[in-house]
């Protein structure tokens, strides 16, 4: 019998209240307000800028809040932005489907100007085409790129996506990035109403729920070269894929030694074993951010282990899904909402949707977040299945792993290469998030 807690028998949510309790994060608050000082917006541009955000939905999320600040920083006009429709997905939602365009616009009134459309005394102009350099800093907007935009008047960014370093950029600069990110890029009416829905029925009289993000889909383990227990045909199936895609530049992957690595998404049953060792009883609610899991009877573990599963093709009606049918990045925009207002957010690899909702339920007072340490998990569990370690030990083991990885707040640091450094998206603080000096009494 389901009680209101989503946990069996006679325990109460307060039994299990360690797996559910957020990290301590008590001194710090979100700080991204416009400063006293700030100056009204010139009427004045330099000019206008077309872009394409590319990719998935967040890496789109991403890349449209980078655009903004950019066109702070050459004090340019933003043309509302279109999206990637060539993507794996092949979606072709527009904008104005995804986001609420007009809260968009208006919510950011004060720091850019962004319009619908060109003006028409600059619709004749043919916009120049530029691929901004990946990571860049302010300075190669200002010096290199500004000069372009003045001359033409008009230009198109071909590519969105990280081209705009991680640090070492104004703090005025952050602040933005993070109120496009947090408070303008809004879902549009559908997309926030039925993410509200599916919450209030994940919440199943007011008892917790985690959110997976189970990245175990045939794109990503074809890209990674995962296949850990795979059968060798749907290794096969893989590798004939990974091979097709001609923009994925690594071909020939050592799967096993990847996954040694930590580098593989953690396998549906890895995950369950994951869960029940962090002691999350077996009836604990869980909302699968994902698509479906590859290979054949792959999530028959998962499910055995923990069967209250859903997924917004589960938890709405056929009638509540209608309008987003082949609309893959509304149906993301509706799991990031079920996944951002969880107790629990769980993600078994570090792709743009496990780093977008982290760093926003970071800035959403650190809701808690396990980022599994896979490398050190696969080798307990391969201990555990070879009988090296007892259920007892593994679990222990396990707990003392996660420890400190819940989503607490530190800072992020800048890394030898941007591509291998945390990203902003990921966690915001610095730059959106501060520490209160003051001391309680």
């Amino acid at each position: 019998m389901m009680v209101a807690s989503g946990v069996a028998g006679d325990k109460s949510t307060a039994d299990y209240s360690e797996v559910w309790s957020k990290p301590n994060s008590e001194n710090f608050n979100q700080c991204i307000g416009l400063p006293r000082s700030h100056k009204k917006l010139d009427a004045k541009t330099n000019g206008y800028i077309f872009i394409n955000a590319n990719g998935g939905l967040n890496q789109m999320r991403f890349g449209i809040c980078d655009m903004v600040a950019i066109a702070k920083v050459m004090k340019a006009t933003l043309v509302l932005p279109s999206l990637d429709h060539t993507s794996y997905w092949a979606d072709d939602s527009g904008f104005k489907d995804l986001f609420d365009w007009r809260y968009f616009i208006d919510t950011l009134k004060d720091d850019v100007h962004i319009v619908e459309s060109l003006p028409p005394a600059y619709a004749d102009i043919e916009p120049f085409n530029k691929t901004p350099i990946s990571w860049s800093k302010v300075s190669y907007y200002k010096v290199e790129v500004l000069p372009l935009l003045k001359e033409h008047k008009v230009m198109y960014f071909t590519h969105t996506d990280s081209r705009l370093a991680n640090n070492d950029i104004p703090n005025s600069i952050q602040k933005l990035r993070c109120r496009v990110n947090y408070q303008a890029l809004r879902y549009s009416a559908p997309v926030e109403e039925l993410g509200q829905t599916l919450v209030s029925r994940m919440q199943q009289n007011g008892g917790p729920y985690l959110a997976l993000h189970l990245r175990y889909e045939k794109d990503m383990l074809a890209f990674t070269g995962c296949s850990h227990s795979l059968t060798a045909e749907e290794d096969e199936e893989l590798r004939l894929m990974r091979y097709e895609v001609s923009h994925w530049k690594e071909k020939e992957i050592n799967g096993k030694e990847r996954r040694l690595l930590g580098g593989c998404p953690l396998t549906p049953r890895e995950t369950s074993l994951l869960l029940k060792a962090l002691g999350f009883p077996s009836n604990t609610r869980i909302y699968l951010v994902a698509g479906d899991a590859y290979g054949k009877g792959s999530m028959q573990y998962l499910k055995d282990e923990y069967p209250n599963i859903f997924s917004h093709s589960t938890l709405a009606t056929e009638e509540e899904l209608a309008p987003f049918k082949n609309h893959q990045n509304m149906l993301a925009g509706i799991d990031y909402t079920v996944a951002l207002q969880s107790n629990v957010f769980l993600y078994t690899y570090d792709g743009n949707m496990a780093k977008a909702v982290q760093g926003h339920r970071r800035f959403e007072n650190f809701k808690k977040t396990i980022n599994p340490d896979k490398m050190n998990f696969v080798k307990l569990v391969d201990e555990l299945d070879e009988g090296e370690i007892s259920w007892k030990k593994f679990s222990s083991k396990v707990k003392e792993l996660h420890r400190d990885r819940t989503g607490a707040p530190y800072l992020r640091e800048p890394g030898e290469f941007p591509k291998l450094e945390e990203s902003f998206y990921a966690n915001p603080l610095p730059g959106c998030i501060c520490e209160s000096t003051k001391r309680r009494k």
